[in-house]
C-alpha cells in the first residue's frame, strides 16, 4: 500500500530580503525542517510554542493570534506579513452578483486586530507567512 502526503500549502521560499514559510506547516513541523531559517526555528521554539500547541498550523495559529498577544510584538519585530485569501463579494441593487477570492499581503498584527466574526465572515484563509531576513539577523 502506498502512502501519499498532502503537502500543498508546507513549503519554504527565499529571496533576498525574505523568507517566506507555507502556513499548513505545524509548529513542530517547523522546528524539524532544516530549510527554514534557524533564527526563525529559535523564534518559534523560545517565543512561539510556550503560548501555542506543538500541533497547530501555522495556518490556525496566526488566524487566531489576539492582538493584545506578546507573540504580536515578536512578529512585528520581524516584520512578518501574511498572505491571506478573502471572499469579495459585488453587490448590485442590493443583492450579490458575484464572489471570488481575493489574494492580500497584511502584517500579522493587522490580521489580528480583524475581530474573528469578520474572518469567518470574510472567509480568510492564510496561506504564507513572511518574515525579513534583516529583520531576523537583528532580533
Amino acid at each position: 500500500m502506498q502512502k501519499t502526503f498532502y503537502e500543498d500549502g508546507k513549503y519554504t521560499m527565499q529571496d533576498v530580503g525574505n523568507i517566506y514559510i507555507g502556513s499548513k506547516y505545524t509548529l513542530d513541523e517547523i522546528l524539524e525542517n532544516d530549510e527554514i531559517s534557524f533564527k526563525f526555528r529559535l523564534i518559534t521554539e523560545r517565543y512561539i510554542l510556550p503560548e501555542a500547541d506543538r500541533e497547530d498550523t501555522l495556518e490556525s495559529h496566526l488566524y487566531y493570534l489576539d492582538r493584545k498577544s506578546f507573540l504580536c510584538k515578536i512578529y512585528k519585530q520581524i516584520k512578518a506579513k501574511v498572505k491571506i485569501n478573502i471572499i469579495e463579494s459585488k453587490e448590485k441593487n442590493g443583492q450579490v452578483v458575484s464572489s471570488k477570492y481575493v489574494t492580500k499581503v497584511m502584517s500579522v498584527e493587522e490580521l489580528a486586530e480583524i475581530p474573528l466574526e469578520e474572518k469567518e465572515k470574510l472567509g480568510v484563509v492564510v496561506q504564507e507567512l513572511s518574515a525579513s531576513k534583516f529583520a531576523l539577523m537583528t532580533f
